[in-house]
């Protein structure tokens, strides 16, 4: 079958009879996506909030103010996605993955908060947190510290030892209050052979762009911190 009529330079046909049996599966995958999608944005409201969160964060002449959960919901805007950034109070450094994450996203958050809300939650303290922003240059996401709540243990961005997971959560504001809506829930879901969790992927550019390699992802190569002493 032959999906369209461009052809690239010197390309033989076994090339383009194995080009278009992959791009029939990236059309089923991208129909299978939508497909997704629109029974995430199908889904009932989940349990009401359990508690108005206090949160700290650092303003601008760095000084520490509390923020409510409630309050993290700009005017016009009823959605707050909420991701948990791995960063105990016992780690020298946060999660070298999730570093990665939060490079792509403040590159991008600008875009996001067009139309969604969208904070950074660590369970550590302000001064190591603005240590590594400081650091990382993240200079347009917004961080708050969990460290006197229990945000991370109610919506899973922590377990039963205190270990800190990569959770992302979103939440709804309704006229009845707020309501969690969605939650990254392939983490728990039972082990798929073959697979790790790979529950953020979608936020997760890096990978999608080793996918279009012939090296793919690999096994065993995960991001670091810097490289060649470059952060």
């Amino acid at each position: 079958m032959s999906y369209h009529d461009k052809r690239f330079p010197n390309e033989s046909e076994s090339y383009r009879n194995a080009r278009n049996e992959l791009l029939q599966s990236e059309i089923d995958l991208r129909r299978q996506t939508e497909a997704v999608a629109a029974l995430r944005r199908k889904l009932p409201n989940g349990g009401k909030l359990k508690e108005d969160y206090v949160f700290e964060e650092m303003d601008k002449d760095g000084n520490i103010t509390q923020t409510k959960f409630s309050e993290l919901f700009e005017q016009g805007k009823d959605t707050l996605i909420v991701y948990s950034f791995m960063f105990a109070p016992h780690n020298e450094k946060p999660c070298s993955s999730c570093s990665s994450i939060i490079d792509g996203i403040n590159g991008m958050i600008r875009h996001v908060h067009q139309r969604v809300n969208m904070v950074i939650v660590a369970k550590n303290s302000l001064d190591k947190v603005k240590e590594w922003i400081d650091k990382k240059e993240w200079k347009n996401v917004r961080f708050l510290s969990s460290l006197h709540n229990t945000y991370n243990a109610d919506y899973f961005g922590e377990d039963e030892k205190k270990n800190q997971w990569p959770n992302l959560n979103v939440f709804l504001k309704t006229n009845e209050g707020i309501f969690h809506f969605y939650a990254t829930e392939l983490l728990f879901a039972p082990a798929d052979e073959g697979q790790n969790a790979r529950h953020v992927d979608t936020i997760w550019p890096l990978w999608n762009l080793f996918d279009m390699t012939p090296e793919g992802r690999g096994t065993t190569w995960q991001p670091k911190h810097e490289y060649n002493g470059v952060k």
